[in-house]
């Protein structure tokens, strides 16, 4: 299987980032995408008639399996701003489903305020 890649080695970017997203730079609604968000493919079965082929491209790549939005970043090759775009117009779309991360409740001895202090003095140590 072939990948598509956004960029050129040698020259840099094919595509400029603005006409990707058509200038925009945020999600349109008041959708919330954070780094480590999971994005997961969302079986419709429908067409993705009105999709573009950048927004095809980025599905492809959710649909082999959910992962969070950094990954996709790295996988896609397009810069932050123009995933969180696309992510947002295929979650509008109905085709994705964007999850925000868990947060975890800082417990036991990584939360020890004295741990923590020895560590940054034996790391100055260093």
């Amino acid at each position: 299987m072939r990948e598509e890649h956004w960029y050129e080695d040698e020259t840099g970017s094919l595509v400029r980032p603005y006409t990707v997203t058509r200038g925009r730079t945020e999600p349109s609604g008041r959708l919330v995408i954070d780094l480590m968000s999971q994005v997961t493919a969302v079986d419709t079965g429908q067409s993705e008639h009105g999709v573009d082929h950048a927004g095809t491209a980025l599905l492809a790549l959710v649909r082999r399996g959910a992962r969070p939005v950094v990954e996709l970043a790295a996988d896609a090759d397009l810069p932050l701003t123009v995933l969180r775009v696309l992510l947002g117009d295929l979650a509008e779309a109905g085709l994705v489903r964007i999850d925000r991360p868990r947060r975890v409740a800082a417990a036991g001895p990584a939360a020890d305020p004295a741990l923590l202090k020895e560590i940054i003095e034996r790391l100055r140590e260093l």
